[in-house]
């Protein structure tokens, strides 16, 4: 956390209710003119002051809800010169790759951004030097910049320009990481573990998350996952979903009768498309998809909606930078815990017996992972059924016969704690 954070705007702190709220006459949109070049020239006296000429792009975000009409929106939300553009990107986005998280931009660059964000373009993100410098901008023309030096010509360059620069604990849109998320990095065992899921008919569809709002569709083979994660955004999120679906009929008649659904669908050029869309939507989704080749229909609803598994690309020297992560899945926590327990081969472990299935398998919860048991490995002696030996409820002691990291199982012996019976 930066010692030094300053809200700039234009607003006079006297024109302030006694809850705090600006009740004064200035207009909370953009004047794109005198007002918003003081806010560029605040913003790069406390830079220049700071010893920044370079920032990096940080949590960027596009929105096509821009400041509900009050701005006109702007073509490729404002970024339009400000990134280089591929052309062979087809993204229905039409966002320039240049931005990113982790981009770094020069500093004119930097106020270009700040500019869009003042116009509500459409674009959003953090502005940063880790441990130096923050440029976050608000609702309403709030700006706040953080620094490691308290950049009192800047403070003063600020007031000469009309702007009011006041002395805050912390920026409202530093950044938070959320407890209840995961960030399983898109590595070498992840990409193991999608191999598994892709063969065994479990995945079939990548969803790469670049920046937030813009999603990218990939289709799944064992033939084209190394392309695939060549192609991928460093520190993009992924969530990987169950195959498209050539049975279109069957789609078209999975839809809800009301609510949101997001649709998926492969083009006849191979291009993979989607659209979120509640039930005013509906027939011209269900027209979409009725000429793909195949198609899908993911839920919306949080409760709902849980992809196979999830993932953060790693920069390409394989560290994780993104702060973001995913709201983690069954398959995302079975992984934090065989990676954070270290399990191995001959360890003794205590559960209780979580379920005994029709099939004889006995499964055991070892502290929020479920293991399992097979009946040749209960006892020494002959077992018919698992409930002979153990019931749902008891606790156990047993000994760990394998993990298995891409299947994500770990099996375990009751009997390999026992003494054989039958050794003379």
């Amino acid at each position: 956390m930066l010692p030094y954070v300053y809200r700039v705007t234009k607003y006079d702190p006297a024109d302030r209710d006694d809850s705090g709220s600006y009740v004064g006459a200035e207009d909370t949109v953009s004047d794109h003119g005198a007002v918003e070049a003081a806010y560029l020239q605040a913003v790069e006296a406390f830079a220049v002051e700071s010893g920044i000429d370079r920032l990096s792009v940080r949590e960027p975000g596009i929105s096509s809800f821009v400041h509900f009409g009050a701005e006109p929106p702007m073509d490729g939300f404002g970024l339009d010169g400000l990134f280089p553009r591929d052309p062979a990107d087809t993204a229905d986005s039409a966002v320039p790759t240049g931005f990113h998280d982790g981009a770094e931009v020069p500093l004119d660059t930097a106020l270009a951004l700040v500019r869009v964000m003042l116009r509500d373009g459409g674009a959003w993100c953090r502005l940063e030097v880790e441990g130096a410098f923050a440029v976050h901008v608000g609702w309403d023309q709030y700006l706040y910049v953080g620094s490691s030096s308290p950049c009192e010509e800047a403070q003063a360059r600020a007031r000469a320009l009309g702007l009011f620069p006041e002395r805050m604990d912390a920026s409202p849109y530093a950044m938070e990481t959320d407890e209840d998320e995961i960030q399983r990095p898109g590595d070498d065992a992840f990409w193991a573990r999608l191999g598994w899921a892709v063969a065994s008919c479990q995945a079939g569809l990548l969803e790469e998350t670049p920046i937030e709002g813009v999603s990218r569709w990939h289709r799944l083979d064992d033939e084209a996952l190394d392309t695939v994660r060549a192609g991928l955004a460093p520190r993009a999120r992924l969530a990987v979903w169950p195959g498209l679906s050539t049975d279109i009929d069957a789609v078209l008649g999975s839809f809800p009768a009301d609510g949101l659904v997001e649709g998926v669908w492969q083009d006849e050029d191979g291009r993979i498309h989607s659209a979120v869309v509640d039930e005013d939507d509906y027939a011209e989704l269900t027209a979409r998809i009725a000429r793909a080749g195949a198609a899908a229909l993911l839920p919306m609803y949080a409760d709902e909606r849980v992809p196979v598994m999830t993932a953060v690309m790693p920069d390409g020297d394989g560290v994780v930078r993104a702060r973001w992560g995913t709201d983690p899945t069954p398959s995302d926590r079975n992984w934090a815990f065989l990676t954070t327990r270290a399990l191995r081969r001959g360890q003794v472990v205590t559960g209780t017996v979580n379920h005994i299935a029709d099939f004889g398998v006995t499964f055991v919860d070892i502290g929020g992972f479920i293991a399992m048991i097979n009946i040749p490995e209960l006892s020494w002696l002959p077992v018919d059924y698992p409930s002979d030996v153990v019931s749902v409820g008891q606790e156990i002691t047993a000994e760990i016969l394998d993990v298995d990291p891409v299947r994500e199982r770990v099996s375990l012996s009751l009997k390999a704690l026992q003494e054989d019976p039958r050794r003379p």
